[in-house]
């Protein structure tokens, strides 16, 4: 299809080839294998002298669908879908480096992608090392001969925080390296990192892709060679693929992500200034706000702020829980990324497996709490937080 419409276009027409049936809405091909005209064709497709589809982990209608439409929509050239999130970032390790190559990863990013890089990804000789998001100076004094990837979230989770993708990609490139920006907070409907330089863009489909908090799924967008070949090539062999249904699910909540992104943005910058007026909150960190260090890098890379509200309370762990308790409407789950408000209390969930150090760093204390803002009249969601922040 033409390639020059907008956003809200791509994102319900764009990744759907009708099959015979001339199906209006896309079908979901649940099968795990695919039919050879003969032992030729098999031939021919096995070995790639012919496209088509051979095997489930290799191949699926409906996943390319999704990947095609996410392509589209990040303005990459190829989209490889996995099994979640964390498989995707998996994905590019394995396709990507090799033992005694050298990783730089911000110290903000989820507690899980930490742990994947210091309990795992470094025992098969990789080295890694965590420096401050947004401290570019950090990055390039990490630097080394055998640099090779450099990784950060941008806004960051839990503390949204940003940096400049146009100056860490010079850096990266400057040292031969790659850059991949986790883009699960912005989605391509407030942020596209391609377009600064960024080599590859990850996904956690699990969130605002999905939007209504219902599969498991990642993805990672770049070039043909680097994405559609090499990160593809460890997915036929590595088998982290997504289900035909997930991807389904997921290409119908693409079609929506541009409203719903507009309007978790709205609800979250009204959250956001109207914590900074409650006596209990000490610090609220979100990019809609003039006071947050990097608005104006903000306001230049993104469209949007995002739905993602973090806020300190007064009164250390035992505050913080006080006001998860008391909420009555909001879900306490340490997802994000649905229509429904969710909290979540970081130290002791998504960032628990961490060490005391390794919170300091990121930023992760005890009076922290994490709040994806949900699609819900605005009116509702404050009053619901606001009877555990009267409490003092």
């Amino acid at each position: 299809m033409k390639t020059d419409y907008q956003f809200e276009t791509l994102a319900i027409r764009s990744g759907h080839q009708r099959t015979n049936e001339m199906e209006h809405s896309e079908a979901i091909f649940p099968t795990s294998s695919f039919i050879f005209k003969n032992a030729a064709d098999a031939a021919a497709k096995f070995s790639g002298d012919e496209p088509g589809n051979i095997y489930g982990r290799m191949t699926n209608p409906t996943v390319s669908y999704f990947q095609d439409r996410l392509a589209a929509l990040e303005g990459g050239e190829a989209c490889v879908a996995t099994s979640s999130g964390m498989s995707a970032i998996l994905a590019i390790v394995l396709a990507l480096l090799k033992s005694g190559d050298h990783i730089i990863c911000s110290q903000s990013v989820f507690g899980t992608t930490t742990i994947l890089f210091t309990n795992y990804v470094q025992k098969f000789g990789i080295e890694v090392d965590f420096v401050e998001l947004s401290d570019l100076s950090e990055w390039e004094k990490a630097i080394k001969h055998n640099t090779r990837l450099l990784f950060a979230e941008t806004p960051s989770n839990p503390l949204t925080e940003i940096v400049d993708i146009a100056a860490l990609a010079a850096i990266a490139h400057n040292a031969d390296a790659l850059l991949a920006i986790d883009n699960c907070f912005c989605t391509p409907a407030l942020q596209r990192p391609l377009e600064f330089g960024a080599d590859m863009v990850i996904h956690s489909a699990t969130k605002y892709l999905d939007g209504q908090g219902r599969c498991l799924g990642g993805a990672v967008v770049g070039s043909d060679d680097l994405v559609g070949k090499q990160v593809a090539g460890i997915l036929r062999s590595g088998g982290m693929v997504m289900s035909p249904f997930n991807a389904w699910v997921f290409q119908k909540g693409l079609e929506t992500l541009f409203l719903r992104m507009k309007a978790h943005c709205d609800n979250a910058e009204k959250l956001a200034h109207w914590l900074l007026e409650q006596a209990n909150v000490t610090n609220v960190y979100y990019p809609g706000l003039q006071s947050h260090p990097q608005h104006e890098l903000a306001l230049k890379q993104q469209t949007g702020f995002g739905g993602l509200v973090s806020f300190e309370v007064k009164g250390g762990r035992e505050g913080a829980w006080r006001v998860v308790d008391s909420t009555n409407m909001v879900s306490i789950t340490a997802n994000l990324g649905d229509t429904r408000t969710t909290i979540t209390h970081p130290a002791s969930t998504t960032h628990g497996r961490l060490s005391d150090e390794q919170r300091r760093l990121g930023g992760i204390s005890d009076s922290l709490l994490r709040v994806s803002v949900g699609l819900e009249a605005f009116d509702d969601i404050r009053n619901d937080l606001s009877m555990g922040l009267a409490i003092g």
